[in-house]
């Protein structure tokens, strides 16, 4: 990699004995620095999908491009790879590729900053950010076209180009970016913001650098990826078994008509390495449900996962990744032949989630999670206020979180933990609508020993004529329950007209029109249960009934017969006896039925035809 970096200090960094107190100090201070790159890019930056809701992922690496403290996983490698010229001090890189980057970056509205930080003439480290920007150009508002095709349909595509050069900015690059989005003021900003918080990173590290040396900044940051090394080392001879375990889920349609899209995935451990093999994935989709699945980013996933089940106190970075190999065939929805659309693939990215849950479960069903990390729902509104002004609206949506041993699924939370919820009074202060109902959906959770956290209800009321765009999943498979426990609430969009008609959207479509007085109801799915609903105390159902988390109704679900407020216990256990018998022994994984089950009563269920089942093209076709 150093090839590419021109260095007028060509001294080698040298590994030195460093005492554990100042590991923890400048381990802390990098920590510590990662947090303020989120601090300096929220409070910089305009749009309100990073602004308020913090869909940005920061990281700090080492010299070499391995993050040693982010949130994302570092893409630093797959950058260099395509990267032609060289960085010099001062350098800072914008780009969005995914194809030019080897999916350094999934999807076009995805910005990323890298910044090679230097210290005395010497290449010392990296920082980077990356910012989903409300609006990249092409098909639709907010760039995430269903029926796009082609990734030149999707926006503007940045290679990877020298935002600045030694330090001097060179406007014309971005003017020229900027005037091809609908949003240029915004994305002016953000990209500042990003910016910004990169070169706080690089100040930060060469402060550290400064104080306790050169190589022992340098060694303390091999000391910190080692340490991961080793921990995932261990995790994964504890929860990786050597005997391979399948584990397959769905994307339940691709926008246009067609689905469900397969997601398989072999695992297995072999000399202490993890093994995922997704051979049997269904080939890429002809719309932009595409997810570019870099497999460092996996990777990532996998190690993010797993540390978060085993122990969050182990610090997440990149130490690990010679222990885990994985393949993903080309052509798959996972890894599509250019120029392939990608720019809806937050759908199989939540499902990857879903996919190693199933997997590590397998072998320890005790600490499986259900399934609820279904998906990432966006909603877009866009058109113009009565000003004759453009507006845009991007926001992220919140499901159930799933099940757990430890507890309930959280009710109404993102699929990335460090995602927050836009308040109500800024949508309503800064678009044309009025937000009417937000509030959790009873029942919607999985019924389990720990129930699935609840999804959400939102009401919009739109304020003036404009158009809008949905994306989300989950609609017609369900969240699964695991052990005993039942599946989740699948997503609704309900459309009603100020002259009081109804309609149900698809769970993925763009160019809606609506008018002033209209309402959508925006449901997202509910987390799967976990365990035995019939061993859930009853008092907790009693509780969750009157928070409004479960209906007396739906607290039959659990065996459980509500009677003037109270529990009724006589009632309760001759209907758990009566239920449990009914039911026999609890299944491992609870689908809600076969796929073609599910597609037969589809209409029924959910008011919407059944996908058909996808036609994908061969080498003759």
């Amino acid at each position: 990699m150093n090839n590419k970096i021109k260095q007028t200090n060509h001294t080698p960094l040298q590994r030195v004995d460093i005492d554990t107190v100042t590991v923890d100090i400048i381990e802390n201070a990098l920590k510590n620095a990662r947090e303020e790159m989120d601090t300096v890019l929220f409070r910089t930056a305009m749009s309100p999908g990073i602004r308020e809701q913090g869909d940005c992922f920061p990281m700090i690496a080492n010299k070499d491009g391995k993050m040693v403290v982010g949130q994302f996983g570092s893409f630093i490698h797959g950058f260099m790879q395509a990267f032609k010229g060289e960085l010099e001090e001062g350098d800072v890189i914008l780009t969005n590729d995914p194809y030019m980057t080897n999916a350094a970056v999934s999807h076009l509205p995805d910005w990323i900053v890298l910044v090679p930080i230097f210290k005395d003439g010497r290449h010392i480290a990296w920082s980077a950010m990356f910012g989903h920007m409300s609006d990249n150009g092409g098909m639709v508002p907010g760039s995430i076209p269903i029926k796009a095709h082609s990734i030149f349909q999707e926006g503007i595509r940045i290679p990877p180009t020298k935002l600045y050069k030694k330090g001097e900015l060179q406007k014309d690059v971005l003017e020229l970016i900027l005037h091809n989005v609908r949003t240029p003021q915004w994305n002016r900003f953000d990209l500042n913001a990003l910016v910004a918080a990169c070169n706080t990173a690089a100040r930060r590290c060469k402060d550290i650098a400064e104080r306790f040396g050169d190589d022992v900044f340098y060694s303390t940051m091999e000391i910190m990826l080692e340490r991961n090394h080793i921990a995932m080392q261990a995790i994964i001879n504890m929860i990786v078994p050597e005997e391979p375990r399948v584990f397959e889920d769905y994307l339940c349609d691709d926008g246009v008509g067609m689905g469900p899209y397969k997601i398989r995935c072999k695992m297995w451990r072999e000399n202490g390495r993890a093994f995922f093999d997704f051979t049997g994935t269904d080939p890429q989709a002809a719309s932009s449900i595409n997810f570019y699945l870099n497999e460092d980013m996996f990777k990532m996933f996998f190690g993010s996962f797993t540390i978060n089940l085993v122990d969050p106190q182990i610090l997440f970075n990149d130490g690990f990744y010679d222990l885990v190999d994985v393949f993903i065939p080309q052509g798959s929805l996972l890894k599509p032949n250019f120029p392939a659309a990608l720019s809806g693939r937050t759908h199989a990215l939540g499902r990857i989630f879903d996919v190693m849950g199933g997997l590590l479960g397998q072998s320890a069903p005790d600490a499986m999670n259900a399934a609820g990390f279904s998906d990432s729902p966006h909603l877009f509104y866009s058109g113009y206020d009565d000003k004759g002004e453009w507006f845009q609206l991007f926001q992220i949506g919140f499901g159930g979180i799933p099940g757990r041993p430890v507890g309930d699924g959280p009710d109404g939370h993102s699929l990335w933990p460090g995602f927050t919820n836009v308040p109500n009074e800024f949508i309503e202060a800064y678009f044309p609508l009025r937000v009417e109902r937000y509030e959790t959906i009873a029942d919607s959770g999985g019924a389990g020993m720990h129930r699935g956290g609840n999804g959400l209800s939102v009401a919009y009321r739109f304020l003036c004529d404009g158009t809008i765009a949905i994306h989300d999943d989950r609609w017609l498979t369900y969240p699964w329950g695991v052990s005993g426990g039942e599946p989740g609430q699948r997503s609704t969009k309900r459309l009603v007209r100020a002259d009081g008609t109804e309609t149900y959207l698809p769970a993925k479509c763009d160019d809606i029109e609506v008018k002033k007085g209209d309402l959508l109801y925006f449901d997202t799915w509910g987390g799967g249960g976990w365990g035995d609903p019939f061993k859930r105390d009853p008092a907790l159902v009693l509780q969750d009934v009157h928070c409004g988390l479960v209906t007396a109704e739906g607290a039959r679900r659990y065996g459980v017969v509500i009677v003037d407020d109270a529990v009724d216990q006589a009632a309760t256990t001759a209907l758990r006896q009566t239920l449990s018998t009914a039911r026999g022994k609890p299944e491992l994984f609870n689908f809600g039925g076969t796929i073609e089950e599910i597609k037969a009563r589809c209409e029924a269920e959910t008011h919407l035809p059944a996908p058909v089942t996808p036609k994908f093209r061969t080498a003759s076709s």
